[in-house]
Order: C-alpha cells, then sequence, then structure tokens
C-alpha cells in the first residue's frame, strides 16, 4: 500500500510538473473496467465538461448501431466543399471510420449526426448515461448536429466518461454486440513500455466567455480512454485547461502528458 500511495504521488509530482508550464490538470481518473470501482481520482471530475472530440467514440457505438457504419472502412466518404476544414489537409481527404477517429475529422461526425438525427442521439446518449444527453446546440441557433458536442449544450464530468467507457468494454450498452466490437476495433491503439496497451480518443474545445465568445487561450484538452496488460483492463479520463494561448492542441498535449507517465501508474493500480 505505501508503494501505491508513492507511486501515485509520483505520478501527480511529474505530471504536475510537465504541464504546470502550459495547463492545469481539471481531472484525472483511473478506474477497474471490469467492476467500475475508482482506483484513482485527482480534482474536479465530477463538474461536467464539454467532450468535445472525445464523443466520437461513443457516436462510433451509434453509428455503428444505426448501420450508418458497415465496417472499418464502409462508408468512405467524400471531402465536399463547404464541409468544415480547418484541421487542415488530413480533414480534405476520403474518410473511413479509423481515418476519421484517428485525424478527429469534424465533417464525418457532421454526417453521421444528421443521418441520425437530435431526438435519436439523444435518446442514445439517454441509454449511455452519456453526460446531460443535451443536443440541442447553441440556444437559439438549431446547431446540434453540428456542434453539441463541441463548446455547446452537450456535457458529461470524467467520472461519467469512465463510467461509458466501462459499459463500453464490458458489452453492457443497449446496441448490437457488434457496435460495440467495432468500436474497440477502430479507435486508434498504441503500445507503450511495459506491455501495455493503450487505446483512447483525445478532444479540444474552447470554453464561452460570458458574452457566449470562445475563450481561445484557455481550451479544454481530454485524453479518454482504457488501457491492459494481460486480464486488468483500466479506464481513464485525463483532463486539462491551457492557462494561455499555446501552439499545438490541448488535447495532445493532455495525451502526451498522461501516456508517459501512464506504464508506471497502471502497473501500481494493477494491483490494488
Amino acid at each position: 500500500m505505501k508503494y501505491l500511495q508513492y507511486a501515485v504521488t509520483g505520478f501527480f509530482a511529474s505530471s504536475l510538473f510537465v504541464v504546470s508550464v502550459q495547463a492545469k490538470t481539471i481531472c484525472t481518473v483511473v478506474a477497474d473496467a471490469k467492476t467500475g470501482s475508482v482506483l484513482l481520482q485527482q480534482g474536479s471530475c465530477n463538474e461536467r465538461y464539454t467532450p468535445a472530440s472525445t464523443f466520437k467514440i461513443a457516436l462510433s457505438v451509434m453509428g455503428f448501431d444505426a448501420g450508418f457504419l458497415k465496417d472499418e472502412h464502409t462508408p468512405t466518404l467524400p471531402f465536399h466543399e463547404g464541409y468544415v476544414d480547418w484541421g487542415g489537409d488530413n480533414w480534405r481527404q476520403p474518410t473511413d471510420a479509423v481515418r476519421w477517429l484517428k485525424y478527429s475529422v469534424v465533417w464525418f461526425s457532421q454526417q453521421i449526426t444528421h443521418s441520425l438525427g437530435e431526438p435519436r442521439l439523444h435518446k442514445y446518449a439517454s441509454d449511455f448515461d452519456y453526460g446531460n444527453a443535451d443536443f440541442s446546440g447553441d440556444p437559439g441557433k438549431n446547431n446540434g448536429l453540428e456542434r453539441a458536442w463541441i463548446s455547446s449544450s452537450l456535457k458529461i464530468s470524467p467520472l461519467e466518461q469512465v463510467a461509458f467507457l466501462k459499459k463500453l468494454l464490458n458489452r453492457e450498452l443497449s446496441v448490437t454486440p457488434n457496435a460495440m466490437s467495432m468500436t474497440l476495433k477502430v479507435v486508434e491503439k498504441t503500445t507503450l513500455s511495459g506491455g501495455w496497451e493503450v487505446q483512447g480518443k483525445t478532444g479540444m474545445a474552447y470554453p464561452r466567455k460570458e458574452n457566449g465568445e470562445f475563450d481561445e487561450s484557455r481550451p479544454y484538452g481530454w485524453f479518454v480512454g482504457w488501457t491492459t496488460k494481460g486480464m486488468r483492463p483500466l479506464v481513464f479520463a485525463h483532463l486539462i485547461q491551457d492557462d494561455k494561448k499555446e501552439s499545438g492542441t490541448a488535447g495532445v498535449r493532455s495525451r502526451d502528458v498522461f501516456l508517459k507517465e501512464l506504464p508506471a501508474l497502471a502497473d501500481s493500480l494493477a494491483t490494488k
């Protein structure tokens, strides 16, 4: 037990040292994927925030269950002029489920949400206990299908993120088994030192100022997912917020900081 306490303390000391230059850690939570028991929790983990592109994991489940997504590469949709392309050239390519998640292609998400419609999205999210399940979008703008999950109406807490992921890994969601299996297959995978395999999704979005404008100097950065080694899977959510404008994206920084410390942290928690 003392070793576990030292390991966890060391994780946060090193993480906060790395992040403090550019961001604060809002929450880190890690849970046993089989039981849902929270093994590590620090920060504001009950408060709800915009999920940003981490919503793509839930949307993948919805898309496969509804039949919009068939497999890893079907459909492969072409980019059309007028689609959002602020993600650069990676967003201007034909895109399938694997590429959608890897490059976080917003217009592909919008094809799925428009196909499903707001009532069905709300029903899925409610069944999943996915945050507030609110797809209304910005007040008075009727844009929920374009951006409810991006600094808008849909909100979820880090603890709700790991609860959803626990259900996904245990095939406990009220969807077809194939929808869950395919989602687990297409989420990007990384192999870390010590034999830990990680699958997860980054997310970045700006908070709103009181006047409704985006605060581009203080973006949120998510990394959520699961890690496995042998028979002990863990689910996690890591959320940071920049305190000044930085290059790159907050989601990638959140991921990179978390992955750097994860092998030692996971080894210590796996014996808890």
